[in-house]
């Protein structure tokens, strides 16, 4: 019998109590800078059990101006920025040539906690960008090393085969460098910190980097010299 999803989606929980802890979120007592409450929330979110806060959604615009999103991971986060690495000659590498700008999303159910980071794209040089692939798995070089990412596939024998040979180079020399594989680095313009609530009362604080001579607003909040603004969203 054939699965009704409407049935199914309104059999459906958002922040089940059993799997879900909401956490207080003041968001007064927030720092100054988005990046070390990132980083809180990040070993938050490992430590009660997600098994995969390092995705993320990448989202871009394409040639026609019209948005793409993908799954991605998340390679690093400092002062230069949110880094993600995947094929120059990738859709999503070939997009950010264009327009270098994207937006990347983190959701993390266990905590009802939700994560928006947006702003202009950079590419790291190239020698970082290997180090970054060979500190990774030896899957991970082998999927590099295979490549053709986004390219139309003719049968998934082909995917095998090229795979296969991708592999023996992986393990015969882990050096190899794929000479397509980029590092990206995001300087966040704006960075949303959501908390969920069980009443419905979410808490939304947005970081927002002020340029050169731009005011802090009656909401700021920020620390002075600190270079973001801080405003509470309505839900």
């Amino acid at each position: 019998m054939a699965t009704d999803l409407h049935e199914l989606l309104r059999s459906l929980r958002v922040w089940d109590p059993e799997v879900t802890d909401l956490p207080s979120f003041d968001p007064g007592a927030a720092p100054a800078e988005p990046l070390p409450l990132f980083t809180e929330w990040f070993a938050q979110a490992v430590a009660a059990g997600e098994r995969e806060p390092h995705t993320m959604t990448l989202a871009t615009v394409d040639d026609e101006g019209l948005p793409d999103a993908r799954i991605v991971m998340l390679h690093g986060a400092d002062a230069a920025g949110w880094s993600f690495a995947t094929h120059v000659t990738s859709a999503k590498g070939r997009q950010l040539a264009a327009r270098p700008y994207a937006a990347l999303t983190f959701y993390w159910p266990a905590l009802g906690r939700q994560i928006r980071v947006r702003g202009p794209v950079s590419v790291a040089p190239s020698a970082e960008a290997q180090a970054d692939l060979h500190a990774r798995s030896t899957g991970a070089l082998a999927a590099a090393l295979t490549g053709r990412q986004s390219e139309v596939l003719g049968s998934v024998e082909e995917l095998a085969t090229a795979s296969g040979a991708a592999w023996e180079e992986a393990d015969r020399n882990p050096g190899a460098e794929s000479p397509t594989w980029t590092l990206y680095r995001l300087r966040a313009a704006e960075v949303e910190f959501f908390q969920g609530d069980g009443r419905r009362r979410h808490v939304r604080l947005a970081y927002r980097r002020m340029t050169s001579g731009s005011g802090s607003g009656s909401n700021s909040g920020s620390g002075s010299g600190s270079g973001w603004e801080r405003v509470l969203l309505w839900p």
